[in-house]
């Protein structure tokens, strides 16, 4: 019969004991969430690029009429980047584009930052094209040129509305980053399994990372939200 008992604190804090303590163990968990934290940053960062490249350039083709091959393009690479798995193109990206990278972490980061940005993209053009159009034709009104109407007038509106989805991106890009372990990088869920293979306990390492990732995303849920109420605030003045 399951035995109850070993859920009690002593159980609990013998295993905590060897899976954190015991050959300073813990050193390999905190070495794995500074890894996937690194590359969640910098991804985040050139998926924002990417993504608002992209969403800018569809718009000002679409509304233009110009540079119709600049926009396939655009529709390629999100096509292509929605409609594959990430680990597949991490992959890819790793074993036959960057076979020749040493770095497995710029790899990585050069994955999941253009992953995001394909989703970015869409988030960003979404939030543009639902700007009434008027403010386009204001701007232009005023003398500004249609970069600078983007720039100063659009663009801060739509990241306001997009906001919750931006974070939402973000978060999904945060757990995504637990398959880099398949390109040899000791992330936070490599650090977990390699603790498993040196404890011969599954249940105690994994069920720890997710509760740091469950940490990690609760922090990230609670910024956003701070920053949507810093926004509404500063609509209301």
């Amino acid at each position: 019969m399951f035995e109850l008992k070993i859920f009690t604190a002593s159980f609990i804090a013998d295993k905590f004991v060897q899976t954190f303590i015991e050959e300073d163990r813990w050193k390999t968990f905190a070495s794995g969430l500074g890894v996937t934290l690194l590359i969640t940053f910098f991804a985040a960062i050139l998926g924002i690029i990417i993504g608002m490249t992209v969403a800018v350039g569809k718009v000002w083709c679409y509304q233009s009429g110009r540079l119709k091959i600049l926009d396939r393009i655009f529709d390629v690479y999100l096509t292509v980047i929605r409609g594959t798995p990430t680990l597949v193109q991490l992959l890819i990206m790793y074993f036959i584009i960057l076979k020749s990278v040493d770095n497995g972490i710029i790899i990585a980061i050069l994955a999941f930052g253009i992953n995001s940005g394909a989703y970015v993209a869409e988030i960003v053009r979404g939030g543009i094209l639902g700007i009434d159009k008027g403010q386009m034709e204001a701007g232009r009104s005023l003398g500004l040129s249609a970069w600078t109407t983007m720039r100063k007038i659009i663009l801060p509106q739509a990241i306001k509305n997009i906001l919750p989805a931006l974070g939402n991106e973000f978060i999904t890009l945060l757990k995504e980053t637990s398959v880099v372990g398949y390109i040899a990088i000791t992330d936070l869920t490599k650090a977990a399994v390699a603790v498993q293979a040196r404890t011969y306990d599954a249940m105690f390492p994994l069920v720890s990372i997710a509760l740091i990732y469950l940490l990690l995303v609760t922090v990230m849920t609670w910024l956003q939200r701070k920053v949507e109420r810093r926004l509404a605030k500063s609509d209301r003045r």
